[in-house]
């Protein structure tokens, strides 16, 4: 298939069409809103629906109800309107649903800005309702990942029976790129024999439900949750590393921000200095394996995040005290220069060469 050139919002769309989503629920917020209104024009097309509804909160509730029903969809937003759906995303995980959720960041806290952030690293991976429950995080850095993780995120929510999230920032959702669309790796998908989708006087009705009264109960569900994360982090860690073996500073960088890294590396590089780079593509599960790669004479790592310091914490545990962990960051919707960060890698590394 010949590659397209397509901004990141419209290729999100354009990717979960392609991925067999036929319902879209979502609230127009910048800097994500090219993504529902692509959806709205080419949904009603191959017989699917798009609601803008009255909220974020009816989004998601709404999201919750096709998903209980085993339909493919999905949801977006932009940062506080992700907030406003953490209520229904832990109803959605409690009772072991599907979905694909789209999170286009932008600065905080509050409503902050509509510029590009890396601020939601915190939400996303740590749980922003309540309850003991995990969200599969991705981070695409680039529209051609974005749409390669889009179709993957539906075939690992059905596969897990758990939500998914797609965390980009308003960079890569306004960015335009070539792309093209690709089938995903392929996977044993569980048949959907849960879904409310009537019984046709053949057997008892199904129950999706979130809510156990008997404590009992409730804890041998969150015990059935603990298992499934298990599994899921044993088998869906996704990250890309250069040059970690033989590096005396590595970065620590996901999303946008990496590729800035990136950048500033080929001039580090050109200059003499080793530096390598970690980008986890999954936050969630987090690749704490791939630091035990770095050489034993490291001189530290640098996390690079457009945010004052959240992925730092990951950091800091896969690498268990063994390196000094050092950061850069910029927010407020202001984005890291390969400048910058050139010149703290050389502060670690004690100066000039």
């Amino acid at each position: 298939m010949a590659k397209v050139l397509m901004k990141g919002n419209e290729a999100i769309g354009a990717a979960a069409i392609e991925a067999g989503c036929k319902y879209f629920f979502g609230y127009p917020i910048t800097p994500q809103s090219e993504l529902p209104e692509y959806m709205a024009r080419e949904l009603p097309k191959i017989g699917g629906v798009f609601l803008q509804a009255e909220s974020e909160i009816a989004a998601i509730n709404m999201v919750y109800g096709a998903a209980g029903a085993g339909a493919r969809v999905m949801t977006s937003s932009s940062s506080p309107g992700i907030s406003l759906k953490q209520e229904g995303i832990t109803y959605i995980a409690g009772a072991e649903l599907p979905c694909v959720i789209v999170n286009i960041m932008r600065g905080g806290p509050g409503l902050g800005s509509i510029q590009p952030s890396q601020t939601d690293y915190f939400q996303a991976t740590r749980g922003g309702g309540n309850g003991d429950y995990r969200v599969v995080v991705l981070a695409p850095a680039n529209v051609q990942e974005l749409v390669d993780l889009i179709i993957e995120g539906f075939d690992i929510a059905d596969q897990y029976r758990n939500p998914v999230m797609i965390l980009g920032d308003g960079m890569i959702g306004q960015m335009m790129e070539p792309v093209e669309f690709k089938k995903p790796k392929s996977r044993d998908l569980p048949e959907k024999d849960w879904a409310t989708v009537g019984t046709g006087g053949k057997r008892k009705p199904n129950i999706i439900n979130s809510l156990y009264l008997a404590a009992e109960e409730l804890e041998q569900h969150n015990i059935k949750l603990q298992e499934k994360y298990k599994t899921i982090r044993e088998n869906e860690v996704k990250v890309e590393s250069y040059n970690i073996e033989d590096a005396d500073v590595v970065i620590a960088a996901y999303g946008t921000t990496s590729r800035i890294a990136r950048t500033a590396i080929s001039q580090l590089e050109k200059e003499g200095y080793k530096v390598g780079l970690i980008r986890p593509i999954t936050l969630w599960p987090y690749p704490y394996d791939e630091f035990k790669k770095i050489n034993d004479k490291c001189k530290g790592i640098l996390t690079v995040e457009m945010n004052t310091g959240q992925m730092i914490d990951d950091v800091k545990i896969a690498v268990k005290g063994k390196y000094p962990v050092h950061f850069y960051g910029r927010t407020g919707g202001m984005v890291p220069t390969p400048g910058e960060i050139i010149k703290k890698v050389k502060e670690i590394y004690g100066g000039e060469l």
